[in-house]
């Protein structure tokens, strides 16, 4: 080498060693910039944690019940949140779901003292407690919603363990709009060790209070299954210290009701176009008129079905919203008064059934008695108006009758041989009776061969375990909409063929399509399988021409009352309900009777069963509110026979009534 080139390198090596160095002192000093942010944050989450603890206190259950519905109530300490210095505590109503008999809170001095709730929040599941103490209490700092931001920190407590610091789990803040606008989300741990806590941020404000829920059901223990799931939810603090005065005087809060129903489709992409306002209703009151489009709601645009929901979600009874629709080409601004509840709705009824292939709405079937035969409407009608109004098919014609009421008078434009006749209606209840036999629903059978996709078919849902299949009638045309029956297994599972034999002729002959959905453990169904189960109808539904108004949730035993829970989860897509020797499940919450989104009941059960109180109970709940219930005694204790099923199918086959 010459020394030149030695020259060069050392001049390399000694380069390529400080370049070393110095990428190693990058590195360390990264690492140690790491360390201090690190200890930094836990530094800050501590002191955030000290600042609230003294707000967060222990209560403790005595008495009550072990078990609500398929839930095993803990009998554990929960976590409360001081919300008033003279001794007002709020937490999540999942804590007493058990109704204890009694109620002790440790404070922060140390001393326990009982507790009595005082007022309920309906809405959120909340609870309101008055804690029998004269000890000052510190109520905690709240952050608006407006200063919540996704992605900032969020810090979980709990005060279950006999511990001088709360119990914690640290996250983010992964949502700000949740549960229809009554929640927000976080990733960090939340079980019913922290249920009734608060979500802290990092400079030790309350973001909300710790609670289950879920946004397919409304109660104590909804969303409970999700602890631990890295899915929390939290009401915000800030959104209910205006009420809290209200609930220290004893009044429970409600979700409020405007008292509209809007046209069936897409809630996600749909505009929310009212299809029916019910009499004596907060929004009939205002002025609201079906077909009127709600545009804005407090000065917030509503562009989608979805975003109403948002707007009114969080709402109270007695809460006054500004909504501002459109009606044609005006603008129409109202206010309206929430309401608590509203008069139970019951479907008005004209009286024909339509044909399903038809254009515009011709008549097929006449109900003997019905206001339809009384005012003079003939099998082979054209019904082409109601009220002055076009009525493009039967959908039309159908909501045109629900936005009306019982014994109200309806002008009926028909075509008949080619001639416009004028008639008048006056319409009656939906009835419960069904018809015997009716005329062929469709004017001919489609023929050609059959598409891909009949006979028994696997159903798969890839994120789940469970299996489904589905028997689609080799009579199957996608011109032809046909009907769905979901069926729901009773416990110990079923024979596959035997019910594919059982149902084959019936689907055949009445354009029907039988879905199977299977749960997971064969014996027993767990209620987080109705979201799987939708998803088994959503997947028919796109792959196969279904008639939207005869999709039915129908079980045996423990699959019926999963049909029950399907129903009343899933309005969008269930419209009747076939239960046998089931009871509605005792705690589920019976949606209320929708003119868009209807949904009739049919229950058969032995003349003695274990269940029959049950049952009774619960029929008794959906007549008093207004939904059509129609009822048959079996003649043994077995699931229905042949005469029995054909009964149903028919049954089944006249759920498009008008």
């Amino acid at each position: 080498m010459t020394r030149t080139c030695l020259a060069r390198h050392c001049l390399a090596s000694a380069a390529l060693g400080l370049t070393a160095l110095l990428s190693q002192s990058a590195t360390a000093q990264q690492d140690v910039r790491q360390q201090d942010v690190r200890s930094l944050e836990a530094e800050a989450i501590r002191a955030a944690v000290d600042k609230v603890a003294p707000s967060v206190v222990r209560i403790e259950t005595l008495g009550g019940l072990e078990k609500v519905g398929q839930v095993l109530i803990g009998t554990g300490p929960t976590t409360g949140l001081v919300v008033s210095p003279d001794g007002y505590v709020l937490s999540s109503a999942f804590n007493f779901v058990q109704k204890p008999s009694s109620i002790l809170v440790t404070l922060p001095s140390g001393k326990r003292a009982p507790a009595e709730i005082v007022a309920r929040d309906n809405s959120r599941m909340l609870v309101l407690l008055k804690v029998n103490t004269e000890e000052k209490l510190s109520a905690p700092e709240s952050v608006a919603r407006d200063d919540m931001i996704v992605g900032q920190w969020a810090v979980a407590l709990g005060r279950t363990f006999d511990a001088p610091r709360p119990n914690m789990s640290a996250g983010v803040v992964s949502a700000t709009n949740r549960i229809w606008g009554k929640a927000i989300q976080t990733d960090a741990k939340i079980s019913p060790a922290n249920y009734g806590g608060p979500l802290i941020d990092i400079e030790g404000r309350v973001l909300g209070v710790l609670v289950p829920m879920s946004p397919q059901a409304q109660n104590e223990i909804a969303g409970a299954e999700w602890y631990d799931s890295g899915i929390g939810f939290a009401v915000p603090l800030a959104e209910i210290e205006p009420y809290l005065e209200k609930m220290k005087k004893g009044e429970d809060l409600h979700a409020g009701l405007m008292g509209v129903s809007l046209k069936a489709g897409n809630q996600f992409a749909d505009p929310a176009l009212v299809a029916a306002v019910p009499a004596k209703s907060p929004a009939a009151k205002a002025g609201i008129l079906a077909g009127d489009e709600i545009v804005e709601v407090d000065g917030r645009k509503i562009q989608r079905q979805t975003q109403l929901k948002h707007a009114l979600g969080g709402r109270y009874a007695g809460d006054v919203v500004t909504v501002v629709v459109k009606r044609g080409d005006e603008r129409v601004t109202a206010k309206i008064e929430l309401a608590e509840k509203i008069d139970p709705y019951e479907h008005p009824f004209l009286g024909v059934l339509p044909m399903r292939d038809a254009e515009g709405v011709v008549v097929r079937y006449v109900y003997p008695d019905s206001p339809a035969e009384k005012a003079g409407v003939k099998v082979g009608d054209r019904i082409t108006k109601l009220d002055g109004q076009e009525v493009a098919d039967a959908l039309a014609l159908r909501d045109a009758v629900a936005a009306l009421e019982i014994e109200a008078k309806a002008a009926l434009e028909i075509d008949r041989d080619g001639k416009t006749e004028k008639l008048e209606a006056v319409l009656s209840r939906l009835p419960t009776e069904f018809p015997g036999e009716t005329p062929p629903a469709v004017s001919a059978k489609p023929a050609g061969d059959a598409p891909a996709g009949v006979g028994v078919v696997e159903v798969v849902i890839p994120e789940i375990a469970n299996k489904c299949f589905a028997y689609v009638p080799e009579s199957y045309r996608p011109e032809t909409p046909h009907g769905l029956v979901v069926w729901l297994h009773e416990p110990g599972g079923f024979d596959k063929d035997a019910l594919v034999e059982r149902w084959k002729t019936l689907c055949e002959e009445n354009s029907l399509i039988l879905l199977a959905p299977q749960a997971a453990d064969p014996d027993k169904w767990a209620p987080t399988e109705v979201d799987f189960i939708q998803k088994t109808i959503d997947d028919v539904l796109a792959r196969y021409n279904v008639d939207r108004t005869r999709v039915v949730a129908h079980g045996y035993k423990a699959g019926g009352a999963m049909a029950y829970l399907v129903a009343f989860q899933h309005r969008d897509l269930v419209r009747a309900v076939a239960a046998v020797d089931a009871p509605v499940p005792g705690r589920a919450p019976i949606p209320s009777n929708d003119p868009v989104e209807r949904l009739a009941i049919y229950s058969a059960a032995p003349p003695v069963s274990p269940l029959s109180a049950a049952i009774l109970a619960g029929l008794k709940r959906l007549s008093d509110m207004k939904y059509p219930v129609t009822t048959l005694t079996l003649g043994g204790s077995s699931y229905l026979d042949a005469e029995q099923l054909a009964d149903l199918v028919r049954w089944i086959d006249a759920l498009d009534r008008i």
